[in-house]
This record gives C-alpha cells, structure tokens and sequence, in this order.
C-alpha cells in the first residue's frame, strides 16, 4: 500500500514548494502536484502545514554507563521521544570506557538498539585509548559500516585519550577516509581546577563551569585542529559552547584544516545562571562543556545562521534527581548530561525560524542535511527527493504548547526546558514511508528501526603545515 502525503509545503536545505509526495517500498517515488490516490493508498492531508525531511541528530547517548551510573533511556523510550520530536534518525555515540574491550563495547550497543529502536540509527566509535589491539579492531568496526570516530579531550584515565593516543588515532582515520569526532577540552587543565576549587571548599555545581572554563575549551578546539593538520585527517568538533572556541575552530578552518562544528540545543538558550541555582536545579543543568555566560548565545545564533556552525545536535544524556544527587558533595560527582532528543527541533524551530534568527532553509541544514553529509547518510538521509528514504515530518506550525515533564516521552524525571513556550510541532511523522506518528502520539512500529550503515568518503588528504 502506497502513501500520499498531499498539498503540504515541502521545505529543504535549498528548496521550498507546495506539492504532494508520493511513498512506496519504504522511499519516495515521486513529487508533484495534484496527485491521483491508487485504491488503497494512505493519504495525510498536509495543508496548511510543512513538510521536511526527517530530522537528524547527530549526537545521542542512550546506552551510557558514566560516573557509577547508567544514562535512563533505553532505545524504545529514546526512540519514541525522538520521533514525537521529529527526529527520524540518530548517531549515538557508542562509549566504552579505557578498561572495556573497544569491539566487545561496539557489539553491546549495537546488541541494545537492534530490534528495540523505532526510529533509524548509527554509531560513532569511541576511540578511548590505543593499544596494540586497537587498530586492528577499529578497522573491523569500519567494515561493519562505523565509519566516524570519537575522542575525548576531557574525563581523564575514564573516555579520555591522550595526546599520542590522538595522534594514532587521526592517523588511521586519515588512512581509512572516517571523520573523527571530539569532545575538546584540556583533561589536565579541568582535573587540577577542580582540586583547586574543592580545595576551597568550593563543591556546589556552580562551580562546574569556572572548572572548565572558556579558554580550556578553546585551548582543546585548537589543539585537535593542530593534530587535524599535521595527519591530514577530517575532524568534528561536538558541542561547542563558546565565543573563544568557535574562533579557534573557524581560524583553523580558514587555514585549510578539515574541521566542522556542531552545537548543541542547551548552548542556544540557556547559559550558566541555570547550573548556579541551589542545590539539585542546579545539578539538573550540569553538562560538559559547561553552559556558559548568556554573551555567547547571540554568537552561536549568528555563526549558526552564517554556516560556521555546521550542525545542532543535543547531546541527549538522560540523568534523572536522583541520580544527579550522586554529587551533592562534590561538583565533580555529579554525572554530566541534560535530555533534549525530543525538544531540539521543536525549541530550534521556535527560538530560531520563529523569532528570525535562524532562515528556514539554514534550519533543515543545520538539523538534518548537513549531518547526513558529514556522517556519509546522504542522499539516502537528509532530503526530500525520488529515491530518498521516506522519512518525513509534517510539521504543524500553528500547534502552541508548553514543554514539560509531565508530558515528555524520554525516560526522565526532568527536563532542562521546563516551561519553554513553542509554536509548531510535528503532527505526521514517517520512517520508510511507515507512520510512526499521528497527530503527536507516537502509532508505530516500536522496533522498526534499522542500523544504518555508512560508506568512508573522506579520502586521504596528506598532513600538512596547516595546524
């Protein structure tokens, strides 16, 4: 059985029209006008109303053990949120720590997300230390179709690598054709603030930013661009924050360094008074890096709609109270993360294209076409056109609402955007031509999903001086 979805106004990364889209075995077959409904087809009556491609977030953590304690979602709960919330596809982030086996971690979280994900899904490989074996399994896991790494400059003798475990590690990326992404900070630098800082007595989480503050992440943005030049390898910076590390980013971007940039939804609208409130609403916004001063948010507003900025992703990392309270002695116990899987495209719609700071078309970029570039899903990922998966968001801009715990999908207790307004929501969503959702409540198939796997495209570029 085929799927119409008629008279709705098709927007992309480059194009915007009214028209009708027509679905068969799981892609788009055709787009046009007035379309004549075979006996038996579906039809979604889209007027009045936008129809994207499906959105895509390019950083997730679900299964994650962090800090003695495990992130909250499970791949059914994150998944039915995410397509409530218009996201048809994810990257999650697949984190064994320095004393786990790297291929037996790979094969857990993919064991976790097979057969229980309702939307579509991909890794990016945690690289969180180099040894004699981590070669060989790397490249294993890139035939399996992994094909983008992540580092941690930050988390010390946990996720983090150091700097000659970096080097072989862009190294074998450069030679395999993979993006790598990092997390940029200075592991020493935040490690020696913080025992300063508890030293004094100092333990709430209002303290966790000036632990990690702007010219740390500034001095990891430039010190992964620096390694970026001298192996030739492509790089992603994830959750950038900040004035100063964006700077560092674009200065190695017009040096020729393979370098793109990611922020994340809570760096766009909220900013550290959040983590300085008492006790556990504090704690609930703690995240690295740190939310910073609200003089930022304009900034990543601007390089966002500008295209420095390349890509908005959340980092959803689900930590309940409880769960937060683990470090009600110690700011540095307090495991790091906020939930945001569900919000992002309905907050970045209404904070950005609503209010003029974000052009629509720079909107589906930036959340779902440049990330299936990047992370080698596209044009199967990330566009409206024949031949296309049929993931589809029809998207009711006159829809009003308030977000809200009380009434989230993702498996926690709080949410970081507690009374944000938004205008517009996702009323249809598809995965291969599927509905999963109806008028906002999720009807779907729970394990639809399918692990997709990804093809290197970034050929060997020879290191240079550029760093």
């Amino acid at each position: 059985m085929g799927l119409l979805i008629k008279g709705g106004e098709i927007v992309t990364a480059e194009s915007r029209s009214r028209g009708d889209i027509f679905i068969e075995n799981e892609t788009i077959s055709s787009i046009g006008r007035d379309f004549y409904a075979p006996p038996g087809t579906e039809v979604i009556d889209a007027a009045g109303q936008l129809v994207f491609p499906g959105f895509i977030d390019p950083h997730v953590h679900i299964h994650l053990p962090f800090m003695a304690t495990f992130a909250k979602d499970t791949h059914a709960t994150a998944s039915k949120a995410a397509l409530i919330g218009g996201t048809t596809t994810f990257i999650e982030m697949c984190c064994p720590s320095r004393t786990e086996d790297a291929l037996e971690g790979y094969h857990t979280w993919k064991q976790k997300a097979q057969g229980n994900s309702a939307c579509d899904y991909a890794f990016h490989m945690a690289v969180t230390r180099y040894d004699t074996n981590t070669e060989a399994q790397l490249r294993e896991i890139v035939r399996d179709g992994t094909a983008s790494f992540k580092i941690f400059l930050a988390y010390k003798n946990f996720f983090g690598v150091t700097d000659e475990e970096m080097f072989s590690t862009l190294k074998l990326a450069a030679e395999l054709g993979v993006i790598t992404t990092a997390h940029c900070e200075n592991a020493e630098l935040v490690g020696q603030l913080q025992q300063i800082l508890l030293a004094e007595g100092k333990t709430g989480p209002e303290w966790h930013e000036p632990s990690r503050p702007e010219a740390v992440e500034a001095e990891g943005t430039g010190r992964f661009a620096t390694f970026l030049g001298q192996t030739g390898a492509a790089g992603y910076v994830v959750h950038l924050s900040c004035a100063p590390a964006l700077r560092a980013a674009v200065e190695a971007k017009l040096r020729g360094v393979r370098l793109y940039v990611e922020s994340v939804l809570p760096h766009f609208l909220l900013d550290k008074t959040y983590a300085e409130r008492p006790n556990v609403e504090g704690m609930k916004h703690v995240m690295s890096p740190p939310l910073r001063d609200k003089r930022n948010l304009p900034i990543l507003w601007n390089a966002l709609q500008a295209g420095l900025i390349d890509t908005v992703g959340t980092d959803h990392c689900p930590f309940d109270t409880e769960q937060k309270l683990l470090g009600s002695e110690a700011f540095t116990q307090i495991p790091n993360g906020i939930p945001g899987i569900e919000d992002r495209v309905n907050l970045m719609y209404t904070y950005g294209v609503r209010r003029g700071a974000l052009d629509i078309h720079r909107f589906v970029d930036a959340l779902s076409t440049r990330s299936a570039k990047l992370f080698g899903l596209f044009p199967r990922k990330g566009t409206i056109a024949i031949g296309a998966d049929a993931d589809i968001v029809v998207y009711d801009p006159d829809y009003r609402g308030t977000i809200s715990a009380a009434t989230q999908h993702s498996n926690n207790n709080y949410n970081g955007f507690e009374g944000f307004r938004i205008e517009g929501r996702p009323s249809h969503v598809t995965v291969r031509g599927r509905v999963q959702v109806r008028d906002g409540v999720f009807v779907g198939e729970p394990g639809r999903g399918r692990m997709i796997k990804r093809e290197p495209h970034y050929g060997a570029q020879g290191a240079k001086n550029a760093g």
